[in-house]
């Protein structure tokens, strides 16, 4: 598949995992619908290609809210890479990471009760004696700033061994990261349809984002996987 390996890693050059942001999207930019049910973007064979991106990563990143909204395992499913990955020395799915303001996460939920590995909720570090309160000790809990700094939590997840970063939403965590300038490449996946619903939320929130009009991405990879495509990019280096 090639993951771009030739480029440079910023957990070299910054002491920070390299972050690879994942999403799918509708025509129009939704990443889900306003229905109760969870909107269907993608198709079989790119979930099998997420699998396999998770497979290569060792901690995945979603916010609280798409914890409350989707419930997402957050796991490796194939028993091929699993094996592959224990075979390797590292667990069988990646270490799962959220963030959250209140620590507002059912302890019924996949992220909490699924999988054998490790849990890391990061939280302002104002708000961390609540979140630790509310969540027990089903994951370990991690002050990130007041408010709460991505850069501070890369370093901390890179502190815990982690090399490989990808973050999978919702839109308050994309916007963020994508905000923040720390996103290192970006996987989008266009679903062949809109969903045209004012109130549906979008890839991104209005932000000032460092990927502007002035700045635009570079794209390394346009790959059709049946009735969806994939753009994958990479930020212009200043250098």
């Amino acid at each position: 598949m090639g993951f771009d390996r030739f480029l440079c890693s910023p957990e070299v050059m910054t002491g920070r995992p390299h972050v690879l942001l994942s999403a799918a999207v509708s025509l129009d930019g939704c990443i889900d619908d306003v229905g109760r049910e969870r909107l269907i973007l993608s198709n079989d064979a790119d979930l099998d290609r997420v699998d396999e991106v998770r497979a290569s990563v060792d901690a995945i990143l979603v916010g609280a809210n798409t914890i409350r909204c989707d419930d997402p395992r957050l796991l490796v499913r194939s028993d091929a890479r699993r094996a592959a990955r224990v075979a390797t020395g590292r667990p069988p799915s990646p270490v799962k990471v959220t963030l959250t303001r209140t620590g507002k996460i059912a302890p019924d939920s996949r992220f909490l009760t699924t999988g054998e590995g490790e849990r890391v909720v990061y939280a302002p570090t104002s708000a961390i004696a609540d979140v630790r309160d509310r969540i027990g000790d089903a994951a370990t809990v991690v002050g990130a700033g007041d408010p709460l700094d991505v850069a501070t939590l890369l370093a901390d997840l890179r502190r815990r061994g982690v090399r490989r970063l990808m973050v999978e939403g919702g839109s308050e965590v994309h916007t963020l990261f994508m905000a923040s300038g720390l996103v290192d490449e970006l996987h989008v996946v266009f679903a062949p349809f809109l969903v045209g619903q004012p109130g549906a939320p979008r890839f991104v929130n209005a932000a000032e984002f460092p990927q502007g009009p002035g700045r635009r991405m570079r794209l390394v990879e346009t790959r059709p996987i049946g009735d969806v495509v994939l753009l994958r990019y990479v930020p212009c280096s200043d250098t």
